[in-house]
């Protein structure tokens, strides 16, 4: 894994920006080279076939998504990522049937942006018409090309989409049929033909947090490290905080510190797991004590590198909510 940590109320080890909140600093791995490729997937299909689980999809892959970029912009777009700050290397277009896009030459765009050194791959997604149908039913939506129709009806507008889409299948690079396919298999589909090596990497944020000033709610995993003696209550400790050597001995030498560590390290594991089957790349770790600047702290960094240190790739970020608050 890769280690990142930040303070939420401190600047020590990390970058303050000029609004004074601080941000993260990379321990360790490597950072994105500037000759990277750009990458572009242009993401179409038919309506209710999934382009928008395929947007979000990509998005967790790293891509930065666009939605009905006019055709016009799309070269625009691509050389203002690439001068961003972080560039952009990864952009997903996601077109449907009422842009403009779809009465030009597909092909012709696509090969323009190869000839400029854009590596640009067309996903098509499609379904059956009963799904489709099934589909708008239970989304309680109306088809974009309903009202367009000669009687107007759902089964009309599907076969006027087909009939205007079928060129630009023809042009995809990769066609995926998600009538038989739930939401996770084609989360997993995707990230088979995208993700690379980004397909199983994970986000895992570590934060310390003081139970005096609320649970953060976006915790998926919550651990009390209130059973541990307190530091606060020996006075040559209680000024220092858990990222201070003395104070994370002191905790981490107590009786239980070492087995708790360990079983919260394989109760994450065991987690992070899972989420990969699920399809999640996020996840959040809650680490707390009474007030967020001791015990929380030191186990908060002891665990972090822990979970840091294995082949998984995953991003470990460290950080201190209530550090410093007191």
């Amino acid at each position: 894994m890769t280690r990142v940590e930040a303070n939420t109320h401190t600047a020590e080890n990390s970058k303050t920006s000029q609004t004074g909140e601080t941000q993260p600093t990379a321990r360790r791995g490597r950072s994105a080279s500037e000759s990277t490729p750009v990458e572009v997937v242009i993401v179409t299909g038919l309506s209710g076939a999934g382009r928008g689980t395929a947007a979000k999809v990509l998005e967790d892959l790293g891509y930065y998504v666009a939605d009905n970029l006019p055709p016009e912009l799309i070269g625009r777009m691509v050389e203002l990522g690439g001068s961003a700050e972080p560039p952009i290397r990864k952009l997903a277009l996601v077109m449907d049937v009422r842009n403009r896009f779809f009465t030009g030459n597909l092909a012709a765009v696509g090969e323009q942006l190869r000839t400029a050194g854009v590596r640009t791959r067309i996903l098509f997604l499609e379904a059956s018409d009963d799904v489709l149908i099934r589909r708008f039913g239970f989304a309680r939506r109306r088809h974009p090309l309903q009202s367009d129709s000669a009687d107007g009806t759902l089964t009309a507008g599907i076969a006027a989409e087909r009939r205007r889409l079928s060129p630009v299948k023809t042009a995809a690079d990769v066609v995926i049929d998600t009538t038989e396919l739930s939401i996770h298999q084609l989360h997993r589909k995707l990230e088979e033909v995208y993700g690379g090596d980004a397909a199983t990497v994970l986000q895992l944020t570590v934060q310390s947090f003081g139970f005096k000033y609320g649970v953060p709610l976006d915790a998926d995993m919550v651990f009390d490290l209130r059973f541990l003696p307190n530091p606060h209550w020996i006075p040559e400790l209680r000024e220092k905080t858990g990222q201070d050597a003395p104070v994370s001995e002191y905790v981490l030498s107590r009786p239980g510190a070492q087995d708790y560590l360990g079983t919260a390290r394989h109760l994450v594991d065991l987690t992070t797991e899972g989420y990969r089957q699920e399809g999640k790349r996020y996840m959040t770790v809650a680490v707390g004590c009474t007030g967020g600047k001791h015990r929380s702290v030191a186990i908060s960094e002891a665990l972090g590198d822990a979970l840091a240190d294995n082949e998984s790739g995953d991003v470990v970020r460290v950080v201190h909510r209530d550090l410093g608050r007191e």
